[in-house]
């Protein structure tokens, strides 16, 4: 085991840092295009999320882990689609200390009229290098997103 101090780091190197400079680059395209809808890139994946998905709402917990998010941010990012009537937030029927996410009517509407804008930057980001390579960065990155090692390694590092 090193010692606190003695690791070589070489920030060049991190995956970590590439992937959150990738992601923030990422980000400002949907975020660009996204722009006209009034929707930032996460909140459009929520919708997304919701609108896509089958039987009942989702609690809170069942939401940021589909979206491999903390229930904090999760909750930051839901606030302005509950605001503007595109999301509800309803208590469970048998355990009432649950949070359900339900998409509205004007929410699946919302939904509907930002695709566009969202497949706009989905076409943008596919012909800057081929829509085969972005199909394989795509699953690449799904992988790594559902990987759970990585998540219990970084549990059993702080043990």
């Amino acid at each position: 085991m090193v010692a606190a101090g003695e690791a070589k780091t070489n920030r060049r190197e991190c995956f970590a840092t590439a992937m959150r400079k990738a992601s923030r680059r990422l980000t400002q395209l949907y975020d660009d295009a996204l722009a006209p809808s009034g929707l930032r890139s996460t909140q459009f994946s929520i919708l997304a999320e919701l609108a896509m998905g089958s039987g009942a709402p989702p609690t809170l917990t069942e939401l940021a882990d589909a979206l491999v998010a903390d229930r904090s941010s999760l909750g930051h990012a839901l606030r302005p689609l509950v605001r503007d009537g595109y999301v509800v937030l309803r208590r469970g029927k048998t355990d009432r200390r649950a949070q359900h996410i339900a998409l509205t009517e004007s929410g699946r509407a919302k939904f509907h009229e930002t695709a566009t804008h969202w497949q706009m930057a989905q076409q943008a980001f596919a012909s800057l290098h081929g829509k085969a390579w972005a199909k394989t960065v795509r699953a690449t990155l799904l992988e790594i997103a559902h990987d759970d090692r990585l998540g219990k390694m970084a549990r059993e590092a702080r043990s």
